[in-house]
């Protein structure tokens, strides 16, 4: 029969073990300041100092916090509390005894040698017990393997640094970096936290090759995300390069990730190499301040908050503190999800979710009378080309009306700031999409230039990565299927930026023209890079996949589609540029046409498509209005 043992409160243990110290503590610094002297004082005058010392200090560790942690995973953080803690008691203890005796029965250093005694006897016993679990894991998780995974880290920089720094803390990090590759020979040869910088990139097929001669092969290379912003030929040669030495690409985390993860370094993980990496575009410097005067306590409006630019808009503006959101989008399905999101991630904040058609007077006008926005974000629009092609009608009532529509409330509601989200087919425009977004900025600069007191711009840009009925998501699901992969001609090129880079220079535009600037009636331009090549975009979704083109998975050329440009422009020949003073954003003077004009164009139009007016009718008087306008 087994006798049944008292489980034992660890956290007791942990209070009587450091009481034990403090009077351990106060007893040395005596002996240390007496010497043997200590031994002839009368315990009278001893006991009644050393009790209250060890009272103090039993008193401020237990409302101090010192238990809510855990000895074997002790930190930096857990050695600033005892600091805290110790400093507090030694203090009390010192005002207790003045009160009481004015210090008579203490040497006056006494307390000041107890306290480092207390914070070496707390803070050791902790770092201890810590180093010999962690050497202990440690022989564990070498002798069973430990499933780590030999790595070489690309970039001799501060990331690096910073990535070595994080799993050397904990022994079950899942990774081995036996080297790394610098950008250059400058640091070749120097060490990183005990790991030597081999080579450089051009290298790096020899390096592996000795590697793997030493039994220490690596299994996969790592990026540091500074080198994926350095430009898209070195991302894909070190692509090239990992798929031929049969190895895995990927890249660090984010620094600010490996920061939150520098005490959990088990936790921390590679990131897949994406095709952003592959674009190799340099980081915007965002104006942070000038965003966040914004957006920060005003109440917002988004129409497409369901799309994929509105629902990155949502995400990033909720962060910034507005007082009130309102959510607009005729899709049930994607106004649902973007305000479950929100509501899970930010449930205290103040929203409403509308399913509204943003071609309906009435809805709106209800909408901005009750939810009384101060900036609005105008995302909502039929953006597919072909689809817009053969929907002409619905695309002018859409990307035209509707945007008139919202514009108009807007300045009946005298907004700060209303920004419409515009695209580069806009520029000499091949496709009734494209008409029918340059139209819809015309009605916006016209309205910007005689509004008194609102804002109303116009930031255009390219395709964004992964957004709905973009490239990218169709080239997946037909790699998934594996293959073909479909492209409409060899040399179509697009301009491509992520979502949340392309969000990100919304806001900053939209801040821009909200500031002392000479932007009024002018278009806002990203800055979207290089254009890409689409067939190249191709090749880099098979070989990140781990397979190669042509041969593994064919590609196939199926002929522009209705309204399809061979390349995108971001300026038109008739446009000014003219500089901005924010990083990312260029301004474009076009020409405008008279507001009262347009107004009354428009609304004949409107009542001509409402009434039936046919597609090719429509699409003849889109042409007459947007003169640049051509079908491809």
């Amino acid at each position: 029969m087994k006798i049944p043992f008292p489980r034992i409160n660890r956290r007791w243990l942990a209070f009587t073990h450091d009481v034990s110290v403090a009077l351990f503590s106060y007893v040395l610094a005596l002996y240390l300041r007496l010497g043997d002297d200590l031994f002839t004082q009368p315990w009278n005058e001893i006991l009644p100092a050393a009790t209250l010392f060890t009272t103090t200090c039993a008193i401020v560790f237990f409302f101090s916090g010192l238990y809510r942690g855990i000895w074997a995973f002790a930190s930096v953080k857990d050695l600033t509390q005892i600091f805290r803690a110790a400093s507090i008691a030694v203090v009390a203890f010192v005002i207790a005894t003045f009160l009481l005796t004015r210090l008579e029965d203490v040497p006056r250093t006494v307390p000041f040698i107890s306290w480092f005694i207390l914070l070496a006897g707390l803070g050791g016993s902790r770092m201890l017990l810590r180093i010999l679990r962690e050497r202990r894991l440690s022989v564990l998780w070498e002798r069973s393997g430990g499933g780590r995974v030999n790595i070489l880290i690309i970039g001799a920089n501060d990331e690096a640094d910073l990535f070595l720094r994080a799993i050397s803390l904990n022994p079950q990090a899942p990774f081995n970096v036996v080297g790394i590759i610098g950008e250059d020979e400058k640091r070749v040869g120097r060490l990183f936290h005990g790991v030597s910088v081999l080579g450089t990139i051009d290298e790096i097929p020899a390096i592996v090759k000795t590697l793997r001669e030493k039994d220490c092969a690596p299994g996969r290379l790592v990026v540091t995300r500074s080198m994926t912003r350095m430009n898209s030929d070195l991302m894909e040669n070190l692509l090239e390069q990992s798929t031929a030495l049969g190895l895995k690409l990927s890249r660090l985390p984010n620094q600010t990730d490996l920061r939150n993860d520098l005490e959990n370094a088990s936790t921390i993980q590679d990131h897949p190499i994406a095709l952003e990496d592959l674009l190799g575009r340099p980081e915007t410097i965002l104006e942070r301040k000038a965003i966040d005067q914004l957006i920060s306590g005003r109440r917002v409006l988004i129409t497409g908050a369901g799309g994929s630019i509105g629902s990155e808009l949502v995400r990033q503006i909720t962060a910034l503190g507005p007082t009130h959101i309102s959510l607009l989008d005729i899709c049930e399905y994607n106004l649902y999800k973007i305000e479950m999101e929100l509501s899970e991630n930010l449930p205290l904040l103040s929203s409403g979710a509308f399913i509204a058609d943003v071609r309906d007077t009435a809805r709106l006008t209800q909408i901005f009378r009750d939810e009384k926005p101060e900036l609005v974000f105008h995302a909502a629009a039929i953006k597919h080309v072909p689809l817009a092609e053969f929907n002409a009608r619905e695309a002018i009532l859409t990307n035209v009306i509707g945007t008139r529509l919202v514009a108009d409330c807007a300045a009946k509601a005298n907004v700060k700031a209303m920004v419409m989200i515009s695209t580069d087919k806009a520029v000499h425009p091949r496709n009734v999409m494209g008409a029918t977004k340059r139209l819809a900025e015309m009605y916006i600069q016209s309205l910007d230039l005689i509004s008194p007191s609102s804002r109303f711009m116009t930031v255009r840009f390219g395709n964004v990565l992964g957004s709905t009925g973009s490239v990218i998501p169709r080239f997946q699901k037909q790699l998934a299927k594996g293959g073909p992969i479909t492209v409409t001609h060899p040399d179509i090129t697009r301009y491509f930026m992520t979502i949340r880079e392309a969000v990100e220079l919304v806001l900053q535009a939209s801040a821009l023209g909200t500031g002392p600037s000479d932007a009024r009636g002018k278009v806002m331009v990203l800055d979207m890079g290089q254009p890409v090549k689409i067939v190249d975009l191709a090749r880099q979704i098979i070989r990140l996949a781990g397979k190669r083109p042509e041969e593994d998975i064919k590609i196939s050329f199926t002929g522009l589609r209705p309204g399809e440009k061979l390349y995108e422009e971001l300026f038109s020949p008739v446009e000014e540029l003219i500089p901005s003073t924010a990083d990312g954003v260029h301004l474009a003077k076009s020409p405008t046409v008279e507001l009262p004009q347009l107004q009354q164009t428009l609304a004949s139009f409107a009542t001509l498509l409402q009434a039936g007016m046919t597609e090719t009718a429509a699409i003849a008087r889109l042409e007459e209005l947007v003169t640049e306008f051509k079908r491809a």
